[in-house]
């Protein structure tokens, strides 16, 4: 088995990189039948970012590790051969600001909207091309895939998404008015725009995992089904019963 090892810069990890790499064998990534991501979540989505086409398995040598296996040494071809593979879609975001310029990215766990300033933001949501809420008051609001809904969707109290649910969840986080909307589920093949009320003084950023545009009049969000990672997984340990076991504890 042709595999490509990487890591995070965390001695952990980069030590068992090196020692998986000796033992098993290294290769280029354009030689490689399958990468292993030594590190935590933040390094599984970097990877999956990057390499589009080949599975990724992951091994914990970070934090969290939601989308991770555990780590060892031992066997690594035959738990690869013998791991689960589930595909996921990312988000496609297409954000318009200030200055006229608009930006493109693509979000594995969630796009979200955050106030930047002191005051809240003022949101218009259409769904669609259709307006559905003339205006959300809140710290922010995202649109999260089932991969990424234990994430930063979760701990603003949206819902888990089980795998294979062709639903988004979209959170508010802190609303003020209206104040008792927790969020909406919206059908996968939906478009999601948000417009941006008062944008000089009460500026907003997107963020689409980690890559950040400020200064946004709109944004628009739909889930992008010609891309799809594929993820690795120990049987009875993928995605799908992380999901599962995050509702129960």
């Amino acid at each position: 088995m042709k595999i490509h090892f990487i890591s995070s810069s965390a001695e952990a990890a980069a030590s068992a990189a090196e020692t998986l790499s000796e033992r098993y064998g290294h290769v280029p990534v354009r030689e490689a039948e399958v990468i292993v991501a030594l590190g935590g979540d933040g390094l599984m989505l970097n990877v999956m970012h990057q390499n589009r086409g080949l599975p990724v398995y992951g091994m914990n040598r970070g934090t969290v590790g939601f989308l991770m296996n555990a780590y060892s040494a031992e066997n690594l071809p035959e738990r690869i051969a013998a791991a689960e593979e589930t595909a996921t879609n990312p988000l496609a975001m297409t954000a318009g600001t200030t200055d006229g310029h608009e930006h493109c990215a693509l979000a594995i766990n969630e796009v979200s909207l955050l106030r930047a300033g002191p005051q809240a933001a003022r949101l218009r949501l259409s769904v669609n091309g259709r307006v559905r809420m003339e205006e959300l008051v809140c710290d922010g609001a995202l649109l999260s895939t089932p991969a990424g809904s234990t994430a930063y969707n979760y701990s603003a109290n949206g819902p888990i998404l089980p795998l294979g649910s062709d639903v988004l969840a979209l959170t508010a986080i802190a609303a003020f008015r209206p104040r008792r909307w927790r969020g909406a589920i919206l059908p996968k093949s939906a478009t999601l725009r948000f417009d941006v009320l008062e944008p000089d003084k009460r500026p907003v950023m997107a963020d689409a995992d980690s890559r950040g545009v400020d200064s946004v009049l709109w944004v628009e969000i739909r889930s992008e089904t010609s891309i799809s990672h594929r993820l690795l997984f120990d049987p009875g340990h993928g995605l799908e019963e992380r999901l599962m076991r995050e509702q129960f504890v």
